[in-house]
């Protein structure tokens, strides 16, 4: 345990680096936003298409886990939502608070982090978890924000969902090397090491841009952040476990959907809620508490995982 504790220990080292540097106002939220950028368009997408470029197909789509992560995401949700709806929230903020006890911070935590800490087999399973995350469940939050909060879903709506899934550099860049891939063609030498050093920045830049962002979240409504920081990295990982043993999903894909599970609340989320102006406050606070908690979950998950 205490080894895996201090394999995990340097990763959220940084985070906290970046968070230091953003209290202390050395990195402003200007910085913090422009080296977010920086990472999200250039050095995450290209460790995401070169992962994706050298990735066997066949390890990318697996019916079961597709199945598995739904099942056990979706049931994640219905709780939240009924839960929410308990205490008196109204459907579209209950929605959103749903929606942020499921959505784990996979891209900029989840990618760099666990293939480091797992190894090669969890590439296919990662990227799956991040590509349902982001088309299917980010779809869905905004298909029924929409239609409950105007009682109707309008063309520019829809619209702007099909912009914003396509334009995602994330969704591009694995969609650009799963067709290189399927196209069997190899990278060529100076372009795998173009790659392989601008993917490089991907890791230590995405964790100091997620500590630099909490330092500016406030914690306030911290009851309902505690409820959805449990909620995110205690019954999603044991919702999606449960899932993948019903579906008999491999254990090794097994454990990473149970570790990806585990990541705190997504920073994409506050994105969503501060655009439809629902929960922004409970939405920023989880996203703080559960990426703070996770510094002592996230190690007992991946201490577990070889046990079963």
């Amino acid at each position: 345990m205490l080894a895996v504790f201090l394999k995990t220990l340097p990763f959220f080292a940084l985070i906290g680096t970046g968070w230091l540097a953003g209290r202390l106002r050395f990195f402003t939220a200007d910085a913090t936003a422009w080296l977010t950028r920086f990472v999200f368009y250039f050095a995450l997408s290209a460790m995401l298409f070169r992962f994706a470029a050298t990735l066997d197909l066949a390890a990318l789509f697996d019916l079961r886990f597709v199945l598995a992560y739904l099942a056990g995401s979706l049931a994640v949700w219905a709780l939240g939502f009924a839960a929410a709806r308990r205490r008196g929230v109204p459907p579209p903020e209950a929605a959103m608070e749903a929606h942020t006890g499921m959505t784990g911070n996979t891209g900029f935590l989840g990618v760099p982090m666990l293939v480091v800490l797992l190894g090669e087999p969890a590439v296919g399973p990662v990227l799956m978890v991040l590509t349902l995350d982001m088309i299917v469940f980010s779809t869905l939050i905004t298909l029924i924000v929409a239609g409950v909060g105007h009682g109707r879903m309008s063309p520019a709506v829809l619209l702007a969902l099909v912009r914003g899934i396509f334009a995602n550099p994330m969704i591009l860049s694995m969609a650009a090397g799963l067709a290189w891939a399927a196209a069997r063609l190899p990278l060529p030498g100076p372009a795998a090491e173009y790659l392989a050093l601008l993917g490089a920045a991907a890791t230590p830049g995405a964790l100091f841009a997620i500590g630099a962002s909490l330092a500016y979240r406030p914690v306030r409504r911290i009851g309902p952040a505690l409820w959805l920081s449990l909620l995110k990295l205690v019954i999603h990982p044991a919702a999606v476990g449960i899932s993948a043993l019903l579906f008999g999903v491999t254990p090794v894909a097994a454990g990473v959907m149970v570790a990806a599970a585990a990541l705190p609340v997504a920073g994409n989320v506050y994105i969503l809620a501060h655009y439809f102006r629902l929960a922004e406050e409970r939405v920023s606070a989880a996203i703080l508490v559960s990426t703070a908690i996770s510094i002592a979950t996230i190690p007992i998950v991946i201490h577990l995982i070889p046990k079963g």
